[in-house]
């Protein structure tokens, strides 16, 4: 009887050791996925090992800006080369075209900053200058292109699709009441969205 008391309480306190680790073991896995998560949020979390989140676009809108910015690289600084993107189809033909545009004292001045637009395959549609973000695209088309509108010195600007492009400057195209930009996408939300900036 004594020896099987004796087993009894052995088995009980195995499984009681058990246990213990198991909880011991979840504990230090909640408290590191707490601790990550507290430093994601407040954003101290060591990110460095993180892959960078590089798509096609992105590649595609580097390697152009590389080519078009040839000449101005050497003047840059470190902070002066990013850029940010959105991907919007412009002519409905199931592929993206690229806004590009930065938010820095290189490209931006008091009337605004500059920026381009893409086609799907890398090549240039069109450089614009003087322009706040974001920029709004319309329902109403123009040679297969939907129009835009852009802000410029605070008035909002139509842009129309002609002979192959935008107009390079908004401020100096025709102006539209800003209830003309309420019903249309935006893209180039910089600030709304927190758009993410790639380096270039």
């Amino acid at each position: 009887m004594k020896n099987r008391f004796l087993i009894a309480f052995a088995v009980l306190a195995m499984f009681s050791c058990q246990n213990k680790e198991k909880t011991e073991k979840e504990n230090v896995v909640e408290a590191v996925a707490t601790d990550t998560i507290t430093k994601t949020a407040a954003g101290t979390a060591d990110v460095s090992d993180a892959a960078p989140k590089d798509d096609k676009a992105v590649e595609l809108i580097r390697k152009q800006l590389l080519v078009l910015l040839k000449r101005d690289l050497p003047a840059m600084t470190k902070e002066d080369r990013f850029f940010y993107y959105s991907a919007f189809d412009l002519n409905n033909d199931k592929k993206d075209e690229y806004f590009v545009g930065f938010s820095n004292p290189y490209f931006c001045g008091s009337g605004g900053c500059s920026g381009y637009i893409f086609n799907n395959d890398g090549s240039l549609i069109n450089a614009f200058t003087v322009t706040d973000f974001p920029i709004y695209v319309t329902t109403s088309v123009s040679e297969k292109f939907y129009d835009i509108i852009a802000v410029s010195g605070g008035k909002f600007h139509l842009l129309k699709f002609k002979n192959g492009k935008y107009p390079s400057n908004p401020s100096v195209q025709e102006v539209v009441k800003e209830e003309a930009s309420r019903d249309s996408a935006k893209v180039l939300d910089i600030d709304g969205k927190k758009l993410e900036k790639y380096s270039f």
